[in-house]
């Protein structure tokens, strides 16, 4: 919240300008003593509008507290696009009179006859574009929120190499102006760049299977073997307990499974992987990009560290035998959070032992074996054990 003063006017705009807006909207641009835009919106404004046009800087929001300070004790009105309130600058300014106008997605579902309510909504605008990854899945219709010209081209390489080609992607163009376009094709033959302003309408078509809950087939990841098992880590997640807005670190992160998995639960799940080996690290990104959660924070760091965002939920999956490292834990969690420890070698277990006969919490040890050619018969191979400790942090009376 920015906005210190008198109350700021925020006024949802359309590609059409002044005459899609209400009479009340008008009103409060042309009594305004400052409005501030992008140099688009504020080019839509007639001259019957004498405030003081102030174009947004790029980038906008580092100069927002600044320019707002600056005309504190004036008129001051603020041009959003659409529905101001829609990841829009609405909600951060404070107190605030909001004047909303249709979003894109309103408008978008109205143009193709769908409901808004079955729709995945995906802004690609200052993030990337790799969001749309995590919400691919057959027969699903996604709108995504596109940053310029070359984002539908961009989403259309994506769903290609996701094995979605077939998708069929509408560009809409200029939405609510007399300029309004459509363009319709599939995501494997699309060419060209779009209209600055659009929005992409998809219809995932295609065949490949990566739920958001958690135990995703172990091929979906780039790996060195260090790898939280497909099996294991379906478990290891349920006793994590990922819900909407949390933070979870992800010690030892390996491939990043746990933390990349944690994070497609929900838009808001927050994971931050800590790894020591520089290369690993990067393949955890890479995984995070591919799988639809690049917001996952990579620290290439030899945990214990210092200096992260206190955390609902810590996994560690390596690095249990390091001097400090329950202790350490154990101190950074919120009280009521929770932490899950795995342990594959006898002097891990002995940790986790010790642990266990000071704080109780649950014990349990996995074994998993998989069905392989044997001859020509099937036999079982087991994987290596896991010994799974999981304690809660009490909450301070």
């Amino acid at each position: 919240m920015f906005y210190v003063g008198r109350m700021v006017t925020v006024v949802g705009i359309g590609a059409e300008g002044w005459d899609g807006l209400t009479a009340v909207a008008r009103q409060a641009l042309s009594a305004a003593d400052v409005v501030l835009g992008s140099r688009r919106q504020l080019d839509l404004l007639p001259p019957v509008v004498t405030a003081e046009r102030v174009a947004w800087p790029s980038p906008m929001m580092p100069a927002v507290p600044g320019l707002l300070a600056e005309h504190q004790g004036r008129d001051l009105c603020v041009l959003a696009s659409g529905d101001p309130m829609f990841y829009g600058i609405g909600s951060k300014l404070g107190p605030a009179r909001v004047l909303t106008y249709p979003s894109s997605v309103s408008l978008a579902c109205a143009r193709l006859g769908w409901a808004q309510q079955d729709v995945e909504v995906v802004s690609v605008v200052g993030r990337p574009v790799e969001l749309v990854n995590a919400r691919v899945h057959p027969g699903r219709r996604l709108l995504v929120l596109s940053a310029n010209g070359d984002t539908p081209a961009q989403v259309a390489a994506l769903l290609t190499k996701r094995g979605y080609g077939a998708s069929e992607l509408t560009v809409l163009e200029m939405l609510g102006d007399a300029r309004e376009n459509l363009v319709t094709g599939t995501a494997s033959q699309w060419q060209g760049s779009s209209d600055p302003l659009n929005v992409i309408a998809v219809e995932c078509r295609g065949s490949r299977l990566l739920p958001n809950v958690p135990g995703l087939p172990d091929d979906a990841y780039e790996s060195d073997g260090q790898l939280t098992k497909r099996e294991v880590r379906a478990v290891t997640l349920s006793r994590l307990t990922p819900v909407p807005g949390q933070l979870l670190w992800d010690v030892g992160g390996g491939a990043g499974s746990v933390a990349i998995e944690w994070s497609r639960v929900h838009p808001s799940c927050r994971a931050i992987a800590v790894e020591r080996d520089p290369v690993r690290a990067e393949r955890i990104g890479r995984n995070a990009r591919e799988l639809g959660v690049p917001g996952v924070e990579v620290v290439t760091a030899e945990a214990p560290v210092d200096g992260l965002d206190t955390p609902d939920a810590i996994f560690i999956g390596g690095g249990l035998t390091a001097d400090g490292m329950v202790e350490w834990a154990l101190a950074a969690l919120r009280p009521g959070g929770r932490l899950v420890v795995n342990a594959v070698t006898v002097e891990s277990e002995a940790v986790v032992a010790r642990w266990h006969a000071r704080l109780g919490g649950d014990l349990v040890r996995i074994s998993i074996s998989r069905g392989s050619p044997v001859g020509g018969f099937t036999g079982w191979r087991p994987l290596m054990p896991v010994t799974m400790w999981t304690v809660s942090k009490e909450i301070d009376a």
